[in-house]
């Protein structure tokens, strides 16, 4: 009581936390959640490993007419971890909490609003390397080898994983814009001209017309060529030129993820 007989109040607030710890603790509970994930995960795992094999066994034979300087197994395997690494993302995991409250629930916190992108983003970054391993064992296991030794596998592998978190900016502005795991799920469509119109089966001096054309354009083909010269030595020019074309992606597709988080938690 103050001496006027009347009741102090106390004005109780949210005590901000700030964007690391918040970061942190949105990648925490998305990575416990990953184990949950088989049924999506094993498909996703399945695609790589399929296509690996079958374009070794169909293709080789008639890939030795063409100066590869790498053997065929060593020039699919980064086509597997492209594919293996491309989509996968916790967006449709956003999606169920847009949908069950929770995601408007946080918004009545002070979490940072790009926390809640950064830490689902983390989760898939720790995905896609556990994703590119069994890839890697089965290259391993079909012949493919490192000149480059050690270091090279392990910037081999990380190099795809920052292509695939590049690439989560896509689904996450989708799942953000449309609240709808179909339309999440279908995001890896939008992959697939990037896949194909590329250096997948054949080098780019061996391409012709529009495809040749096509390919100069696809950033694609610019990070197979990065993670082929690892198999051969260090280039620092296709690396490089890979990470360039990894960095042009992150930019433009997570440019798309931030605007889509602004959509939706601006106020109505």
């Amino acid at each position: 009581m103050t001496a006027a007989g009347t009741t102090a109040r106390t004005e109780i607030r949210p005590r901000r936390t700030g964007f690391v710890h918040d970061t942190v603790s949105i990648a925490r509970r998305a990575i416990r959640q990953l184990p949950r994930d088989i049924a999506f995960i094993g498909p996703t795992l399945f695609i790589p490993l399929f296509f690996l094999v079958i374009n070794v066994a169909s293709l080789s034979e008639a890939a030795a007419f063409v100066d590869l300087g790498i053997t065929y197994e060593e020039f699919q395997l980064p086509v597997a971890i492209v594919f293996a690494v491309t989509g996968v993302t916790r967006a449709g995991a956003m999606v169920l909490d847009i949908q069950n409250g929770y995601f408007d629930r946080l918004m009545t916190t002070p979490v940072s609003r790009r926390a809640l992108l950064l830490g689902h983003m983390v989760a898939d970054f720790v995905l896609v390397i556990a994703l590119s391993v069994p890839v890697m064992i089965l290259g391993f296991f079909m012949g493919a080898r490192f000149d480059t030794g050690p270091l090279g596998v392990l910037v081999f592998v990380l190099i795809g994983a920052l292509w695939g978190l590049g690439y989560t900016g896509i689904p996450y502005a989708i799942a953000l814009k449309t609240g709808n795991p179909g339309a999440v799920n279908s995001s890896f469509i939008i992959f697939f001209p990037f896949a194909f119109l590329t250096t997948a089966y054949l080098p780019a001096e061996n391409l012709s017309g529009w495809l040749s054309t096509v390919s100069t354009y696809n950033p694609v083909t610019y990070v197979l060529g990065g993670l082929r010269s690892l198999f051969i030595g260090w280039d620092a020019a296709e690396l490089g030129k890979a990470l360039l074309a990894t960095l042009a992606l992150a930019a433009f597709t997570q440019t798309l993820s931030l605007l889509a988080l602004r959509g939706r938690t601006s106020p109505k």
